[in-house]
């Protein structure tokens, strides 16, 4: 696929560039895109949901009522799960969700999203450029030229970019990332993918192989 790499301006620069057909263009996988955005989900949670069970209640370990003849389920103590503020049965505890998967799978799933951007015609390629002080104002008017305001929109930078990154911090359904991190979820998130020169070269030099 052969794409016009625009300005700022949303202007044609008369440069194009060809997609690799090694990344854009596969037979896209779902069950691996699946699996990495499991994965990715996973990695978020904290984790760290606590509820307290019988032993680690404090109260009065009293026998309340009989073993048999009360006309209920038996019960012992004022902290058994049967009774109002009693402890919690299997609740949860601390524990890491994360989980392993291999390289392959997962330059796989990266591969089958952008795929899908590209079947899409939701890629734009910007020319390179930098900001010389973080502006929103001028973030907001590139989405403009570019006619992507108004939807989810990924950046992908070469490398870290404090100035740009500022400038998107503060917009709702804008996000800026290192060409590096770009993983499956983010990719599939966005509405519209926003790459740079560089950053398309960054991107075949990784998956490309």
């Amino acid at each position: 696929m052969e794409l016009s790499v625009l300005n700022i301006k949303g202007q044609e620069t008369g440069k194009k560039v060809t997609l690799n057909d090694a990344i854009f263009a596969i037979e896209p996988n779902d069950h691996v895109i699946y699996l990495d955005v499991k994965q990715y989900m996973a990695n978020q949670r904290q984790g760290n949901a606590k509820s307290k069970e019988r032993s680690e209640m404090s109260g009065s370990t009293r026998k309340l009522g009989r073993q048999k003849g009360g006309g209920g389920a038996r019960h012992g103590d004022i902290n058994s799960p049967l009774l109002r503020g009693g402890g919690r049965v299997f609740g949860p505890k601390p524990r890491d969700y994360s989980f392993k998967l291999n390289k392959k799978v997962k330059e796989l799933a990266r591969k089958s999203a952008l795929t899908y951007k590209a079947q899409e015609n939701a890629i734009v390629v910007l020319e390179d450029f930098n900001f010389e002080a973080p502006k929103t104002k001028e973030f907001v008017a590139i989405a403009k030229n570019l006619k992507v305001d108004g939807k989810k929109l990924l950046l992908v930078m070469p490398s870290a970019n404090k100035n740009v990154y500022l400038s998107a911090r503060n917009l709702q359904g804008a996000e800026v990332l290192e060409a590096s991190k770009v993983n499956t979820y983010k990719v599939l998130n966005a509405d519209v993918l926003v790459i740079t020169e560089q950053s398309l070269q960054a991107i075949d030099n990784v998956l490309g192989k």
